[in-house]
C-alpha cells in the first residue's frame, strides 16, 4: 500500500502573477505634460479667450463715439464694417484694442535694442531690480519679525497690531515722504523704490510666518521637550520645516506686490526710465497704446516672478519630502 503525503510549497517557490509594470521614463512625462494641459494650460486660455472677447467688444463700444463724430463732422455716414475696423486702428484710443497692445509690446521689445530708452526690456529691467531688491528686503524683514514674535509673548501683543496697521496707510501717500526723506539724506535711485517694496512685501511674509511657525502640534513640541531639545532644535528641525509651505505661499503674493511697490515708487519722482516713468509719459502726452503696453508687461512680469517662486516651491518641497 502506498502512501502519499502532501509536501508544501515555501511562498518563496510559488509562482507569483507578473507584477504589473511601472510607467517609464518618457510615459511619465507624457502623462505629466497631459496633466499640465489639462489643469493648468486649458483653463487659463480659456479665460484669456474670454478676456480678449470682453476687450474687443469694450474697444468698439468706448471708441465708437469719436468715429461717429469724425463722421457727422465730415457729412457721411460710416457703415458697421468700416465702424468697427476704424474703432480698432485708432491712433489714441480711448480703449485700445489687443493686437494694438500687442504689436506696441513687439515692436518696444523684439524691434528695439535693449538699451535704448524705448525699449521695455530696458523699462522693465530697472523696474524688476527695484522689485527684486525689494522682495529679498521684505522677506528678510518678515522672517526676522515672524521669528521674534513666535517666540515672545510681549513682541507678539505689542508688535503685532502694528504691523498690520502699518499696511492700512495708503502707499500712494507715504510714498513722496519716503522718497523725499531720503532724498534728503542722500539717497535716491534704486533705494527708495526697494524700501517701498520692501514696505509693502515684507506684511504678508510676515503674517505667513507667524501662521507656519505656530503650526506644528503642540504634542510634537512636548515630545521634542521630552528628548530635551533646545529652543534652536526645536526651531529648526520642528517648527522651519512646518513653515516652509507658508513661506513660499506668502512669497507668492509677496513679490507680486513688490513689483507694485516699484512701479508706484517710480511716479512720486518723476522718475525717466521703468514702468512707472512709461505710464506717467503715456499719461502726459495720451498715448494710452504706450499706457496699456507697460501695464500688460507689468502684468506678464509678475506672472513670470510668481512662477518662478511657485517652481522654487515644488524643488524645496520635493528635497524635504513633501507632497507638490
Amino acid at each position: 500500500m502506498s502512501m502519499t503525503t502532501d509536501v508544501q510549497t515555501p511562498d518563496a517557490l510559488r509562482p507569483t502573477a507578473p507584477a504589473q509594470s511601472r510607467p517609464g521614463h518618457k510615459a511619465r512625462i507624457r502623462l505629466g505634460f497631459s496633466a499640465f494641459v489639462k489643469d493648468r494650460f486649458v483653463p487659463v486660455a480659456v479665460v484669456v479667450l474670454v478676456i480678449v472677447v470682453i476687450w474687443y467688444a469694450f474697444t468698439m463700444v468706448l471708441n465708437a463715439p469719436f468715429e461717429r463724430d469724425q463722421a457727422a463732422r465730415a457729412g457721411t455716414t460710416l457703415t458697421t464694417a468700416e465702424l468697427v475696423e476704424r474703432t480698432m486702428s485708432q491712433k489714441r484710443p480711448v480703449l485700445p484694442a489687443p493686437h494694438q497692445v500687442a504689436e506696441e509690446i513687439w515692436n518696444t521689445t523684439a524691434l528695439k535694442n535693449i538699451t535704448s530708452k524705448r525699449s521695455l526690456v530696458y523699462h522693465g529691467w530697472i523696474t524688476l531690480s527695484s522689485t527684486l531688491l525689494g522682495f529679498v528686503m521684505g522677506t528678510a524683514l518678515g522672517i526676522g519679525l515672524a521669528v521674534l514674535i513666535v517666540h515672545s509673548t510681549v513682541l507678539d501683543k505689542s508688535l503685532m497690531p502694528w504691523i498690520i496697521a502699518s499696511q492700512t496707510v495708503p502707499i500712494l501717500a507715504i510714498a513722496p515722504m519716503i522718497i523725499v526723506v531720503l532724498n534728503a539724506i542722500g539717497l535716491s535711485g534704486l533705494v527708495p523704490k526697494a524700501l517701498i517694496s520692501a514696505y509693502l512685501s515684507f506684511f504678508p511674509v510676515a503674517v505667513g510666518m507667524v501662521k507656519g511657525l505656530r503650526s506644528p502640534d503642540p504634542m510634537l513640541r512636548d515630545l521634542m521637550r521630552t528628548y530635551n531639545a533646545s529652543q534652536a532644535q526645536i526651531f529648526w528641525k520642528l517648527r522651519w520645516p512646518s513653515s516652509v509651505p507658508f513661506l513660499f505661499t506668502s512669497m507668492k503674493v509677496a513679490v507680486a506686490i513688490s513689483l507694485v511697490g516699484a512701479i508706484v515708487g517710480e511716479l512720486p519722482t518723476g522718475a525717466v526710465a521703468g514702468l512707472g516713468a512709461r505710464l506717467l509719459t503715456g499719461s502726459y502726452y495720451g498715448q494710452t497704446i504706450q499706457i496699456w503696453s507697460a501695464l500688460i508687461t507689468a502684468a506678464v512680469l509678475a506672472a513670470v516672478l510668481v512662477s518662478l517662486v511657485d517652481l522654487a516651491a515644488r524643488i524645496v518641497r520635493h528635497r524635504m519630502g513633501m507632497r507638490p
